[in-house]
């Protein structure tokens, strides 16, 4: 594996240091960017790298492999960004009507 794709800086620093415990879990101590889910990558010389991610839950995944879709989105937040949206007018008279 290329470690490019992975390291995005390469200024580390000690942040803490531990022990495993008996379960093989370490402590990160005070990290300064904490997430809730990492990848964990080991080199050949047992040096490891933490890699957070972002989990997304499966029923919005759709629209990240529809480039379409997405790049609709995106423009909808630019625009909106930019003060370019407009508001519509309410559908909620058309709540009970059948669809045929």
């Amino acid at each position: 594996m290329d470690d490019s794709s992975i390291v995005r800086d390469s200024r580390f620093r000690e942040v803490s240091e531990g022990r495993l415990d008996s379960k093989r879990r370490i402590g990160l101590g005070k990290i300064k960017h904490p997430a809730a889910y990492y990848r964990v990558y080991e080199n050949e010389a047992g040096q490891i790298i933490l890699d957070p991610q972002v989990v997304l839950p499966a029923a919005e995944a759709w629209l990240y492999s529809q480039k379409a879709a997405l790049a609709s989105v995106r423009r909808g937040l630019k625009q909106a960004a930019e003060g370019k949206a407009r508001k519509l007018p309410s559908l909620a008279k058309h709540a009970g009507d059948r669809l045929e």
